[in-house]
């Protein structure tokens, strides 16, 4: 008995693994987020397990189901709508479960929306900050004061109708001339990085409805090299 976490397509579909076709194949169970987004998917790779809705919105009610089914013996994979599980997606609170449980869980390597928005922003990468999505009401404010004294990359999750906000948002809190990019439809056909300053990001974008996916991309604090400061070889006259 097995639990496989299979990250799927965040764009592309050929954006996955052949050893997660062979796993959606074999287990006896898809957990999926929507039936009818993930069918497509299957369908294109001749995939024919049988689905069952697992959701933010229903997940704790489901789990007790999945547990039993997988100590009975069954391997059940979980997916999402696009990218990895658990990853600001369904997937955690069934892991944690399975963990108590002690039932076996896999999560394969894949895709994700935010490794290849951080690498083709052009920031710092070596050190980053992810934030996934930021509350919608409550707490959002205090979050974002949180995050102000943050030096490396900060990486958001945003919903499309909401960029605008967001980008005034950060201008507020982190100034005017802090760099942003905009990274959305990532790997599809209209994949797009916008670049710039929060000013004029927030003033170009603040009405502007964006459509997809949208990964947001916060520089780090830029490091100001300090000056070189001259010295004295007190040994230049001593000959």
């Amino acid at each position: 008995m097995k639990l496989f976490l299979v990250p799927t397509p965040v764009g592309n579909l050929e954006d996955i693994t052949f050893r997660a076709v062979r796993t959606l194949k074999e287990v006896s169970l898809i957990l999926c987020e929507d039936t009818r987004t993930s069918l497509p998917l299957l369908n294109h790779y001749d995939i024919h397990t049988p689905l069952q809705s697992h959701h933010l919105f229903n997940e704790h009610e489901t789990v007790k189901s999945v547990i039993n089914r997988l100590k009975s013996g069954e391997n059940i994979a979980l997916i999402t709508d696009a990218g990895t599980p658990g990853i600001s997606d369904p997937g955690f609170l069934l892991v944690r479960e399975c963990i108590k449980e002690d039932i076996e869980v896999e999560c394969l390597p894949g895709a994700t929306a935010f490794v290849p928005a951080l690498i083709d922003s052009g920031f710092a990468c070596e050190k980053f900050c992810f934030e996934g999505f930021l509350p919608h009401k409550k707490g959002r404010q205090s979050r974002l004061q949180e995050l102000k004294d943050e030096k490396r990359t900060i990486i958001f999750y945003e919903s499309p109708f909401r960029v605008g906000k967001l980008l005034t948002e950060l201008q507020e809190t982190f100034g005017d001339e802090r760099k942003v990019c905009v990274c959305r439809e990532i790997s599809k056909k209209f994949e797009q990085h916008i670049r710039g300053t929060l000013k004029d990001m927030a003033t170009q974008y603040k009405d502007k409805e964006f459509k997809g996916e949208i990964v947001v991309i916060l520089s780090a604090v830029e490091k100001t090299e300090k000056p070189v400061r001259e010295t004295t070889n007190k040994y230049k006259n001593a000959e």
